[in-house]
């Protein structure tokens, strides 16, 4: 697979699954008795494209090498825990929040550090990469600490964080990776001959 071809897709398909992240934030918050089971299988379906498109984009080699710095081995966490959340839902419904929240965390502080990269590549929009992980990594800690046990307030937290995820990583996308679009040489017509 071309370079660019492999980023184009490892940046389209990481937009189309950030948004199906937010859309799961947003169904979470929205209904707080969403079914834990059913969020285990959602998740593990969205941790393992993701981490495929993680290790994808790592593989394509963007222009400023931003992005997907960390997603190497960061995907393949994600394949493993998808992978867990699917064959182990019984026993993950337990642990679906503190395990979604130290992805969200890890990922979050990660995406900050890009930030901080990006503002020294001179990307302009670097700022909304660390305001929105900032945010998200707060949001996820609290899911984390738990400072309430109502499980319909711990629901909302991670739907939130879910939200933040998905708002994160197509912040992270559509800021710092760039695809160069291919040129081709034109010839003026005097020079070609019949």
């Amino acid at each position: 697979m071309e370079v660019n071809t492999k980023l184009r897709a490892a940046k389209y398909g990481y937009i189309v699954l950030s948004v199906l992240i937010c859309v799961l934030g947003i169904s979470v918050i929205a209904d707080p008795n969403f079914s834990v089971s059913m969020l285990c299988w959602i998740g593990g379906i969205l941790l393992i494209a993701f981490g495929c498109f993680k290790i994808l984009g790592y593989l394509s080699k963007d222009l400023y090498r931003l992005a997907f710095q960390y997603d190497l081995a960061f995907g393949i966490l994600l394949c493993i825990l998808g992978i867990i959340l699917i064959l182990r839902t019984d026993a993950m419904i337990h642990m679906i929040c503190i395990l979604l929240g130290i992805f969200i965390l890890a990922d979050s502080l990660l995406k900050i550090q890009i930030a901080i990269d990006a503002r020294a590549f001179g990307i302009r929009l670097w700022w909304t990469i660390l305001t929105v992980a900032i945010l998200t990594s707060v949001i996820s800690f609290l899911l984390l600490f738990r400072p309430y046990e109502s499980s319909t307030i711990v629901m909302v937290l991670l739907g939130i964080s879910l939200l933040g995820e998905g708002l994160l990583n197509l912040t992270t996308v559509l800021t710092a990776v760039k695809i160069l679009q291919k040129k081709t040489p034109k010839f003026p017509d005097s020079d070609f001959c019949d």
